[in-house]
């Protein structure tokens, strides 16, 4: 088991994106990804980077530079201490986190609170090394559309292993989404069960992403209710209230 882990930064705010918009959580973003997609908002966590920046207290953006990697109990601690205040859960994010499931294992059962990791789901055999210390799962389907990649065997197999937990979908969406691959989206979702939760997020325009239409998105939704029992959709609403 690894004694250290790469950190990007760790702060505490509102959740602003999925099933848990609203709450306040701890974010601990790892360094590390798999993928690159087109509408990336945090381009620097997918690589390790020299440093990295710890909230002090909660809220206050008052941050420290750590040096990576840093240990694991130290992380811990500065977690925990932010963790004095009321919180609803602490977000495992990145870049993605599970590029570090051996030093996530080590650290979740140190973390007095309830663990929320936000994945790509593309990384099944990560996953189970990590489930017994997860809580609840945001798990992302990548479309080929904004991967270039078709990772539909790997998101199938990563659902199965998360249901087992509270889980939900989120799909993000452009006006590059096919109705072809937002249904296979859908069909792979019903074939694990069709009460898990789907939040359609249209994108927040970046790089070359440009946002879908409000009737793409009536429609995207109408596609998914066909199947789904619980279709939402919610956008990035931190990025309205200005939050990290």
């Amino acid at each position: 088991m690894p004694k250290t882990i790469n950190v990007v930064e760790v702060f505490s705010s509102i959740q602003g994106e999925g099933q848990c918009v609203g709450y306040r959580q701890v974010f601990l973003r790892l360094a590390g990804c798999n993928l690159e997609c087109a509408f990336c908002d945090t381009p620097d966590s997918r690589k390790v980077l020299e440093r990295g920046y710890i909230e002090m207290t909660a809220g206050k953006r008052d941050f420290q530079i750590i040096f990576n990697p840093i240990s694991i109990s130290i992380l811990s601690e500065y977690v925990n201490s932010l963790l004095v205040l009321p919180h609803h859960s602490v977000s495992l994010t990145g870049g993605e986190p599970l590029c570090q499931a051996e030093a996530i294992a080590k650290l979740a059962p140190l973390i007095n609170g309830r663990i929320y990791l936000e994945t790509n789901g593309t990384l099944p055999s990560e996953l189970s090394m990590v489930l017994p210390y997860i809580d609840i799962i945001s798990m992302d389907i990548k479309l080929p559309s904004v991967t270039g990649q078709d990772m539909w065997q790997q998101h199938r197999e990563f659902l199965r292993l998360a249901n087992t937990r509270t889980v939900f979908v989120k799909v993000v969406v452009t006006n590059k989404t096919s109705t072809k691959e937002f249904q296979q989206a859908i069909d792979l979702i019903a074939a694990v069960n069709h009460d898990i939760p789907l939040i359609i997020q249209p994108v927040t325009p970046i790089h070359d992403c440009e946002g879908a239409t409000p009737d793409m998105v009536l429609s995207w939704q109408e596609q998914a209710l066909t199947l789904l029992s619980d279709v939402r959709v919610i956008p990035q609403t931190h990025k309205f209230i200005g939050q990290l």
